[in-house]
């Protein structure tokens, strides 16, 4: 076995190998950049070493770096974890020539699987099904036009090099595929430094189903079962779940041993996830369902295959990556249960889940749930890296139990100040058609309506909130926040504001509401409030033409200039942050004139970046 590891990552993902390797008496080493010093991650490793400043390119993207830090530390493994240098092949053979056990997929099979349409063409090769679609050579306009002419809409356009939901343009019409089509290759080139596509037939009722497998030094491939990841937004997982709803025992069979073989085709070693796409349209059948892609690493989602099957992956992937045997053969291994894991992210649904960043004062979960975070209250969300706060992870006997756990495990969630998609979560998996497995990939755009949170704090924060106001009460009547009449008893009804809006409420004591320092929780959402303030200078908003920034973020482009006239939803400039755009455009027609900020300015959020005036007639 091993005896000592770096983990080259850092937040949940670090914590989460830690603690195996902890369990299994391996040293560990801890690699970490300027402004994660204090992260736990960094506190809980035996021994760590920082790389470099905040930006993952100066730090964990840094190969020279993290193999200089194995080498003072006499580190005899390097673990990737998943995202930056999990699936780099250049990375893993590196860490190879520099006598290093490399806890990962072979260099070989990286590269097999890292260009989706040489992917496809092996898996093809190998029996695997794949989606219908165009993989050639020929990447010119007029040869993509007539290959997509010849799909047929509605078709989605991938980027080879794409991942992360990033280079993927879904075309309706085939008058808009040239512009969807030099869209998607900008965006390709700028996110993975290739331009090359690929087309699909886009699946009108689409399942994401991935199959875990395994495989070892000695020839041995299994898989333990597949996982749901339909519950998307944007092509990024919100819910996955394991097994699959509706997954009878001959489709199982079917894909899961296509996915063994698509493993055995590129000599797979350790963890790795085989995705398919279905057409749910008539339920899960074999002859409709597809290979997508393959993800050399493990996944984000593996907690809920080891609920199923009570193995812990990262265990295997030391022992497979120490030359070890598989653990078990196919058929020691079996289902138990239902299992669901949510992706607590710090993100605003009210504002289009803008990242949510700062100190996270508050941070509590409910017992009785599985919680991977890669943060502890009094640390923070900084806007260098993805803004996930936790996975829940809840199991059941059934489907509708684990539902119903996953729910009451996303409204116990008290996090703040930080905004985050807590109460969607608890929504989400409790929404009827959830419940009733009727899911595919555009779930949650039907339901965003039901799923994102009301403007308006429901009745029991309200009296709640005025609850907790009445102990302030002096008995002055010229202070007091419930009303003094003189020839009648007190008036109840406590004045207050939440989230900085005026409310008058009944004080009413809720055991479901939970008040902690001068905010409501209920049902994974928080409710800031306080007693009724004086009236004062309003803020600045659209509606005076002040543009302010919606999140903290770096400034990528400004398409005016003070003086220009502009109309109503025109796009002003565009933010970026953890990966995430954000155009903002004029709230009516006027002239810019102010202009605060140039390309390439760092703004907090509420920045005042420009200011329109309307025109007067």
């Amino acid at each position: 076995m091993i005896e000592s590891l770096l983990i080259a990552n850092r937040g949940e993902i670090a914590r989460r190998i830690l603690r195996t390797a902890r369990r299994l008496g391996i040293r560990t080493v801890a690699v970490h950049s300027d402004v994660d010093a204090a992260m736990p991650f960094v506190a809980e490793a035996d021994e760590a070493v920082c790389i470099g400043t905040a930006p993952a390119g100066d730090s964990y993207l840094r190969q020279d770096r993290i193999l200089d830090a194995a080498r003072r530390t006499g580190a005899e493994a390097i673990h990737p974890g998943y995202g930056f240098l999990s699936e780099n092949a250049e990375f893993a053979e590196a860490v190879a020539a520099a006598g290093l056990v490399w806890v990962g997929a072979p260099a070989a099979a990286i590269r097999a699987m890292g260009l989706k349409d040489a992917a496809k063409a092996r898996m093809i090769e190998a029996g695997v099904p794949v989606t219908p679609g165009y993989l050639g050579a020929d990447q010119s306009p007029e040869r993509l036009l007539r290959e997509a002419e010849a799909i047929g809409t509605p078709l989605l356009i991938k980027a080879v090099a794409g991942g992360g939901g990033k280079g993927m343009r879904r075309v309706d019409a085939l008058a808009d595929f040239p512009a969807l089509l030099e869209s998607c290759r900008r965006e390709a080139a700028a996110a993975f430094g290739d331009d090359r596509v690929l087309l699909e037939r886009y699946i009108t009722a689409p399942r994401h189903i991935e199959v875990q497998v395994f495989g070892d030094t000695h020839g041995n491939v299994l898989h333990l079962f597949e996982r749901d990841c339909s519950l998307q937004r944007r092509h990024q997982k919100v819910i996955e779940e394991a097994p699959a709803p509706g997954m009878d025992e001959t489709t199982r069979h079917a894909v899961c041993e296509a996915a063994v073989r698509a493993a055995k085709a590129v000599d797979y070693v350790g963890a790795g996830t085989i995705e398919f796409i279905a057409d749910g349209s008539e339920g899960l059948r074999a002859d409709r369902i597809w290979f997508m892609e393959m993800n050399t690493r493990l996944q984000v989602e593996h907690p809920v295959t080891e609920a199923i099957t009570g193995q812990d992956l990262v265990e295997w992937q030391l022992r497979v990556a120490s030359g070890e045997p598989l653990p078990l053969a196919q058929d020691d291994l079996s289902i138990n249960g239902w299992a669901m894991e949510a992706r607590l992210y710090a993100e605003n649904p009210a504002t289009g889940f803008l990242p949510s960043t700062g100190p996270v004062e508050r941070l509590r979960f409910p017992p009785g749930v599985r919680v991977d975070s890669g943060v502890d209250e009094g640390d923070a969300i900084t806007p260098f890296y993805d803004p996930m706060i936790a996975k829940l992870v809840v199991h059941g006997a059934t489907r509708v139990e684990a539902a119903r756990r996953l729910a009451k495990a996303a409204q116990g969630v008290q996090v703040w100040p930080l905004k985050t998609n807590a109460g969607f979560l608890a929504r989400a998996a409790g929404h009827p058609d959830f419940v009733a497995a009727e899911v595919d990939t555009g779930f949650i755009e039907r339901h965003a309506e039901a799923l994102v949170p009301a403007a308006e704090p429901p009745d029991r924060v309200v009296e709640a909130a005025a609850a907790a106001l009445l102990p302030a009460h002096t008995g002055d009547p010229w202070t007091d926040l419930a009303g003094f009449r003189l020839n009648a008893p007190p008036e109840r009804a406590v004045e207050l504001d939440i989230a900085g809006m005026p409310y008058r409420g009944d004080p009413k004591r809720h055991p479901a509401v939970a008040i902690a320092g001068g905010v409501a929780f209920l049902d994974g959402e928080a409710w800031p409030f306080g007693p009724r303030r004086s009236a004062g200078a309003g803020t600045q908003s659209e509606g005076d033409g002040a543009i302010l920034s919606p999140m903290p973020g770096t400034v990528i482009a400004v398409h005016v200039g003070e003086g220009q006239s502009v109309a109503k939803g025109e796009k002003l400039m565009v933010l970026e942050a953890m990966k995430m755009e954000q155009a903002l455009v004029a709230p009516f027609s006027g002239i810019v004139t102010a202009l605060k900020v140039a390309q390439g300015a760092q703004v907090p959020e509420g920045t005042l970046l420009a200011r329109i005036e309307r025109e007067t007639v």
